[in-house]
């Protein structure tokens, strides 16, 4: 148990600088360049991306003795392609039911707690994933003994 929560110490610190990563460029999309808040969200969620790999693989779960670089890549993709897709999914409902319970459009202070309710959530589903589908233990097996 103190090994998962050491790797969760370090997986939470990687996330809280990729969160801070996403959360500039989705800002700097969605406010400064004017973006739609669903494509803001997936770009922003990309760029994360980059810092949260090397993070994770080279901090988190080093010490796990890994697939080929190249299937973990891939599987890294493929669980954050979900991620992804589901924050933008949620970021999308939120939006829409904000501006549903305000009779207008949600302004960027709702649009914000909304994405970071999504992080939240998407925080919890990747640390499921990454520790047991990207970054398994893979133990040498144990010989029988006697």
């Amino acid at each position: 148990m103190r090994s998962l929560a050491g790797v969760g110490a370090r997986f939470l610190t990687v996330g809280a600088v990729s969160t801070l990563i996403e959360i500039a460029v989705f800002n700097l999309c969605f406010l400064a360049f004017g973006w739609d808040p669903t494509v803001s969200k997936v770009v922003a969620s990309l760029v994360a991306l980059v810092n949260a790999y090397v993070g994770n693989r080279e901090w988190t779960f080093r010490h796990r003795a890994g697939r080929r670089r190249g299937v973990e890549i891939a599987l890294f993709i493929a669980v954050n392609a979900v991620c992804t897709a589901l924050g933008a999914v949620l970021v999308w409902l939120g939006v829409e039911a904000v501006g549903g319970m305000l009779g207008r459009e949600a302004g960027p202070v709702a649009v914000n707690v909304v994405n970071l309710a999504s992080i939240v959530i998407i925080v919890l589903v990747r640390f499921v994933l990454y520790h047991w589908v990207v970054f398994p233990d893979r133990a040498p097996p144990v010989p029988p003994t006697g």
